[in-house]
């Protein structure tokens, strides 16, 4: 049996300088111009000439691609887009909210208007009834209160997973509109 392995290049893993050991690369200038297929002593030649890196970009190419730059500063633009995109990634959290299935009516506008904030700041929030003793037998209660709840809640989010029981809880998921 054959294990097949996929690399991903990432700017770590790019070979500059005296780390390349092809004999033949395709240059390209630091402006993105396509100079020519030489070898590596004259891509390397031209690169100290413009006190500069030459970096292997494209190693599967045939011959490699290798590009006249500065690498410290490729470094810093990397870096700083990733850390751009991290910083734009939004991460989802899942809120909880309990209730019983005698919930007093303040209490439940209680619940309504948490899950509300929740829902606002772009979080999801999911409704769980927990049943006690002989409130098992009577599911329907909680079903209705859920239903109660998803309309109260439906100017600020939208139900993404129906009521459902599960053991002695009955769970709804709501995510922001």
């Amino acid at each position: 049996m054959f294990l097949w392995r996929c690399f991903v290049i990432s700017n770590k893993d790019l070979l500059i300088n005296e780390e390349i050991k092809d004999k033949e690369v395709r240059l390209i200038d630091s402006d993105g111009s396509q100079l020519d297929i030489v070898t590596i002593d004259i891509a390397m030649k031209k690169a100290e000439e413009r006190g500069m890196d030459l970096v292997k970009i494209a190693p599967q190419a045939k011959p490699p691609v290798c590009k006249i730059m500065d690498y410290g500063k490729y470094r810093f633009e990397m870096a700083k887009r990733e850390k751009e995109a991290r910083k734009n990634q939004k991460t989802v959290s899942v809120k909880e909210i309990q209730m019983r299935p005698a919930i007093d009516v303040h209490d439940f506008q209680t619940k309504v208007n948490h899950t509300k904030k929740f829902l606002s700041s772009g979080d999801k929030v999911k409704i769980t009834i927990r049943f006690r003793g002989r409130e098992l037998h009577h599911t329907q209660l909680g079903t209705d209160l859920l239903e109660k709840f998803a309309e109260a809640v439906s100017d600020a989010g939208t139900v993404e997973k129906g009521a459902k029981l599960e053991g002695r809880n009955m769970t709804m998921t709501v995510a922001p509109k």
